[in-house]
């Protein structure tokens, strides 16, 4: 009798402690699983914030040789608008703020494209908007965890 119900004790702790290990080994697996899905996310942000980054100062150099230098090579507005796309396309990997900045950005290229060579107002809101999707790519930036 006495045996049996030191074997029965052991039992019911051999129990319990298995199902705590199951239980703090699924916590511990889900929390790994949901820190490496996390860390991935992060780093997708943090390649395309450095791509657009450097699509915007390219965007910015074609804009201000199309302005300040007047060449129709380095300014062309051909390869403004493919830097211009890359931007719009990366952005959507990045927030919704650096999306509708960059939305925006390509839309005011859209209109003042072909009045930059002449027209400082023209730069000035086109810059104006490069430096809006970088303060938005910097805060996004910032907020990762």
């Amino acid at each position: 009798m006495l045996n049996n119900q030191l074997l029965k004790k052991k039992l019911r702790l051999y129990y319990i402690t298995t199902i705590f290990s199951l239980f703090f080994a699924v916590v511990g697996f889900s929390y790994n699983a949901w820190r490496l899905e996390v860390s991935e996310d992060n780093n997708n942000i943090r390649t395309a914030s450095f791509e657009v980054l450097k699509s915007l100062a390219e965007f910015e150099q074609v804009v201000f040789s199309a302005h300040y230098d007047q060449d129709e090579s380095a300014g062309n507005p051909r390869l403004g608008w493919i830097k211009i796309g890359l931007v719009v396309d990366l952005s959507v990997l990045i927030s919704p703020e650096v999306e509708s900045s960059s939305a925006l950005l390509k839309q005011r290229w859209n209109d003042n494209w072909s009045t930059i060579q002449a027209s400082q107002n023209d730069i000035s809101f086109i810059t104006d908007q490069i430096d809006e999707v970088r303060a938005n790519i910097k805060a996004k930036l910032a907020d990762l965890n």
